[in-house]
């Protein structure tokens, strides 16, 4: 399957079924914490995929503009919410993805968000942006794992999907890698625009004199979880850290290493 075949399917992110279930307890609420409503949503790369996707589509004079969970719920109502929840509920499951645990995908998710927006921080970008960049950076490779599953049933066995080569594997083998494929969507989804070109070059941020530093954040965040993912040891992380994005960014391995520190031992 070529990427525009493969930007043709429909495709429908699982959620994670506590946040869901937590969602549609705190919805029936007569108080409601609206802070909890999208402390909850941004945990979940489907849901925040789907109230952006919402936002930036249904309102034409902010199309392409909201960036973040928090900027899309300051505009739906709560009715739209629910509907987009209880949604979710019908369609959640642990076993929906063939090739990936969908846990330890949620998990590296929600760490390659928070360590974007640390990162963000240190370089003066939007915080937001780079959260939800690194939230949904990786839905591209479910898109592929559900379309393409005959496909990559060998080559995952090979060099699974939150392997640090991931990516440049799959742009030798189909030409095209996750990044590509979760860019079109947001394309799709009108997005910001900023946002989309984040995605797109995620894999290679300066490659054909392209400038797009959110893609290093999101770049380096990545390659922090997956050396994490891949239980690297401090040399295996000094030989693999990307240290020409870092000079880009004015990031040393260091400063990458201690931003947004996260607990993997409670995760494991």
């Amino acid at each position: 399957m070529n990427l525009s075949a493969l930007l043709e399917q429909q495709f429908t992110l699982p959620s994670i079924p506590k946040v869901v279930a937590l969602l549609l307890a705190e919805l029936d609420r007569t108080d409601i914490d609206l802070r909890k409503v999208t402390r909850l949503i941004s945990s979940d790369p489907a849901l925040t995929t789907y109230v952006l996707r919402f936002a930036n589509s249904e309102f034409a004079d902010l199309k392409g503009k909201i960036h973040s969970v928090s900027e899309a719920l300051a505009l739906l109502k709560l009715s739209q919410v629910r509907a987009a929840v209880q949604s979710a509920a019908g369609a959640v499951s642990v076993k929906a993805v063939p090739g990936i645990n969908l846990q330890q995908f949620w998990d590296y998710s929600l760490n390659v968000a928070r360590v974007s927006r640390s990162l963000a921080t240190l370089v003066r970008l939007n915080q937001q942006a780079a959260f939800t960049c690194g939230l949904v950076h990786a839905i591209g490779e479910v898109a592929m794992l559900l379309h393409m599953s005959d496909q990559l049933a060998k080559f995952s066995a090979e060099i699974p999907p939150l392997d640090l080569r991931r990516a440049e594997a799959e742009r030798e083998v189909f030409g095209f890698c996750y990044a590509s494929v979760g860019a079109g969507f947001a394309r799709k989804w009108n997005l910001p625009q900023n946002m989309v070109d984040a995605l797109e070059h995620q894999h290679a941020p300066f490659e054909n004199n392209v400038y797009e530093p959110m893609a290093g954040v999101v770049h380096l965040a990545t390659w922090r979880a997956r050396c994490k993912a891949s239980h690297l040891n401090e040399k295996g992380m000094a030989v693999t850290f990307p240290g020409s994005v870092g000079v880009a960014l004015g990031l040393d391995i260091d400063m990458v290493l201690q931003e947004g520190p996260f607990d993997w031992a409670a995760h494991t």
